[in-house]
């Protein structure tokens, strides 16, 4: 069943993203005035992370999805700083290659595409290391999440609590019959892979528009999610695309000993119930023991636009106090 996802099919459409707009800074296209924060001294060439809040408060990350700006994360972090009595210094993640950013370390230079979202996971954890950073709340949307759930699984002490917002732990399942491999759904991978990192960019775009625009219910902020695709690097998307459809982080699930929360969205199918999307989620998750899966109606994938609300109430109570 997993073959007929439209989820799938839209984030296949909407990773094609297109030739990057280089900012003067090197740290995205992004306008970053009047919103106090800054940028993070911490040497990488797969990440920048910039940072908001309470300089003395308590840490989060935020990691937004494939090609994606850390502004999707906007509403939470006003969200987040306005609440009194709990200070919060909120750590946003930028992929380098994604939304303006140059793609840097990212960039896929030879004829087989390299990982993106391993690698940044990895500097994830060594900017948690380096900045002294005790356990903080991590949130993931979409590749985000795998990320997410790359970093609690193989730096487990690096994690205080994690939530994944609407992605599953093997997409290469939704590529295949049940009981699909890396191995079975890796030479689709590659063929996902050639067709987007070759394709003409005005097919794409118009391609795009459409997946991108089934993902946000909220018709005024579907415009930023289609800049950050427009100004991502085409072959990194494309890449990290690939990634996502072959690996399986089912078997590592169990090495997470950090509280996480799973929000998602009924998969945008007509034949996938939200019966049916509670099943495949209580399945690839059940390798998790004391997760919670939370099932946000009448939103599309981009929950925090979608269900701003709901999604605040959920990281509210989910967040230590």
């Amino acid at each position: 069943m997993f073959r007929v996802l439209g989820f799938a099919a839209m984030l296949f459409v909407a990773s094609a993203a297109q030739t990057p707009v280089r900012a003067q800074d090197g740290h995205g296209a992004h306008p970053e005035a009047g919103h106090g924060h800054h940028h993070a001294e911490f040497a990488s060439d797969r990440i920048h992370v910039r940072v908001d809040g309470d300089m003395d408060g308590r840490d989060i990350i935020l990691i937004p999805g494939l090609s994606s700006s850390p502004e999707i994360w906007q509403g939470t972090v006003d969200h987040l700083t306005a609440q009194e009595g709990v200070g919060w210094r909120v750590h946003r993640i930028h992929v380098q290659g994604f939304a303006g950013a140059p793609a840097e370390g990212n960039a896929q230079t030879g004829a087989t595409p390299g990982p993106v979202a391993a690698p940044v996971a990895e500097e994830i954890a060594r900017y948690i290391r380096e900045k002294g950073l005790s356990r903080p709340a991590v949130v993931g949307h979409s590749m985000g999440g795998t990320i997410g759930l790359m970093l609690a699984a193989r730096h487990p002490d690096s994690v205080g609590k994690l939530m994944v917002v609407d992605m599953i732990p093997f997409m290469g399942a939704m590529f295949g019959p049940p009981g699909t491999t890396v191995e079975a759904v890796t030479p689709v991978a590659d063929q996902i892979y050639a067709a987007q990192a070759n394709s003409p960019r005005e097919a794409y775009v118009a391609q795009a528009t459409t997946a991108i625009n089934g993902m946000i219910n909220t018709e005024s902020r579907r415009e930023e999610a289609l800049e950050d695709m427009r100004t991502s690097d085409q072959k990194v998307s494309a890449a990290a695309f690939r990634e996502l459809v072959t690996t399986d982080l089912r078997p590592e699930l169990k090495k997470i000993t950090a509280p996480t929360e799973v929000l998602y969205v009924k998969f945008n199918d007509p034949r996938m119930t939200p019966q049916i999307t509670d099943a495949i989620y209580q399945m690839s998750y059940a390798g998790l023991p004391g997760v919670k899966l939370k099932r946000i109606d009448d939103s599309a994938h981009f929950i925090m636009f979608d269900q701003a609300q709901a999604f605040y109430g959920e990281l509210d109570a989910f967040l230590p106090r």
